[in-house]
């Protein structure tokens, strides 16, 4: 077995991560019933913003701000992944509006998202990861 081939990152350590990175995904959970949607996001001050257009995840948004977050990426040597907890509200004053105007945060897709969500985060974790064979199972 490869030692150090699982890292646990420190707080900072993870916010660089997510930082590095503009695709992501939101875990909501409504009812019992779990989602995840992709969103591309920005990472920052203990936050993370997305934009949405109506549906179905601002929907269950409103109705459990309980939310998860992932992301993750990698390259042929390696990869990482930082989960964030915490709560996510839709951003209506505007002064957070306008603040979340002037983030490097916009749309991939030709569609209407005007509805900023910022997630606060209460927990962050993450795990860095060397790639390499299966180690034996049974080693001679």
């Amino acid at each position: 077995m490869v030692e150090n081939a699982v890292h646990e990152l420190t707080v900072e350590e993870a916010w660089k991560q997510l930082a590095a990175v503009e695709l992501g995904r939101i875990a909501l959970s409504v009812n019992g019933q779990p989602d995840i949607f992709p969103v591309n996001f920005y990472a920052g001050e203990g936050k993370i913003v997305f934009r949405t257009g109506e549906g179905t995840k601002l929907s269950e948004l409103v109705v459990n701000e309980h939310v998860a977050f992932e992301a993750d990426d990698h390259t042929d040597a390696g990869g990482w992944s930082v989960v964030a907890k915490g709560t996510g509200r839709v951003l209506v004053s505007g002064h957070d509006i306008a603040a979340a105007d002037e983030l490097p945060l916009k749309p991939w897709i030709p569609t209407l998202k005007y509805n900023y969500v910022e997630i606060s985060v209460t927990e962050i974790t993450g795990r860095r990861f060397l790639f390499g064979p299966e180690p034996e199972r049974y080693p001679v």
